[in-house]
């Protein structure tokens, strides 16, 4: 059994426990800090996009169609469906010669309450456009109008893309692309599940690919700038993936639903992944951000930025702190010995 990673409080007593696994290795490869069983399998869902923009970027499509830089970083995002996430994605589909009408991720209330509320009151329907997986669509449709292929059966694992981006999953992961286990996202593209492990080892090859080609490490390289560059466009206002690379050097991370949160280290050359058992959202976040602050990665301002999402009150309706969301930092302690 995996062990509690966070427990949330209602008064003096606990009422829920979130278990987990946490896995962080070296630019070797090499397991250095473990919680729980790391070989359990789980899907990556959306921290595979910094994966699934790698042909795009190998195959030239930057300059070919034109595109800008943040409009690739959002290929790699899961945005709130704001105004400029859903002007870099249009940008996108124009450049590629197509419409809203050819996204096939289906409609999202956008993810930030506020757009959400204007959209409301203004009689305006959500859309594609708002879904926060519309600038990796975005990027798959770029893909296929850029090798000529069909841009209706886009999503199918037949198609020539899905096959490519498998390829370079299995790749990122170390692993037989026979041995990624298919599933659909909840955006309908294929997705894969691997182990907790694997998971780790392909966010490190981000920072460190040591064994691929040279066209690949670029590649890498340019994820890494990009999210850097442009964390607005990972996430959004409010999101945590977004705050924690405004604010902290370093440290690129990404989340992906049912309580996956990955991490690479651009200093330190080491990768990070983190599941929670029971998909708890919000947990992966807090978990991140003890990881960090154990290697010593924060100061005292962006300690502060981010207090907010490591400990979290629970709140009522009238805005009564009714308890506490902590994470067992007991577990982590070992990790001081891993500082830079």
């Amino acid at each position: 059994m995996n062990p509690i990673l966070v427990t949330k409080t209602r008064g003096k007593v606990v009422e829920n426990t979130h278990r987990g696994v946490v896995c962080l290795v070296n630019n070797k490869g090499d397991v250095i800090f473990s919680i729980g069983d790391v070989n359990q399998l789980s899907y990556t869902r959306s921290a595979l996009k910094l994966f699934q923009v790698l042909p795009l970027i190998e195959a030239n499509g930057q300059a070919q169609l034109g595109l800008l830089n943040e409009e690739l970083a959002i290929m790699c995002g899961s945005h709130n469906g704001e105004e400029t996430h859903v002007e870099a994605v249009l940008s996108i589909l124009k450049k590629a010669g197509l419409t809203e009408a050819a996204l096939q991720c289906g409609p999202q209330p956008p993810s930030h309450k506020p757009t959400r509320k204007q959209l409301e009151n203004n009689g305006q329907k959500f859309s594609p456009l708002h879904n926060n997986c519309s600038g990796k669509h975005a990027g798959f449709l770029a893909m296929c109008v850029l090798m000529n292929w069909d841009t209706n059966s886009y999503l199918e694992p037949t198609h020539p893309l899905q096959k490519l981006i498998l390829k370079v999953a299995a790749e990122m992961h170390e692993i037989p692309a026979e041995n990624l286990h298919l599933g659909e996202d909840g955006c309908s593209a294929p997705i894969f599940a691997t182990s907790v492990y694997h998971q780790a080892l392909a966010y490190k090859n981000l920072v460190a690919p040591i064994a691929f080609s040279e066209s690949r490490k670029l590649a890498c390289q340019k994820v890494v700038e990009l999210i850097t560059a442009y964390p607005f466009m990972i996430a959004g206002s409010g999101r945590y993936c977004t705050e924690l690379m405004e604010n902290v050097d370093g440290v690129i991370g990404k989340t992906g639903a049912d309580g996956v949160y990955s991490l690479a280290f651009t200093e330190l050359k080491y990768g990070c992944n983190i599941k929670i058992e029971d998909g708890r959202m919000g947990s992966q976040n807090a978990i991140a951000q003890t990881i960090i602050k154990h290697l010593g990665l924060l100061n005292e301002n962006s300690e502060k930025a981010l207090v907010h999402h490591f400990s979290k009150p629970v709140t009522n309706w009238n805005r009564h702190e009714v308890g506490i969301e902590t994470v067992n930092e007991k577990l982590f302690e070992t990790l001081k010995a891993l500082q830079a």
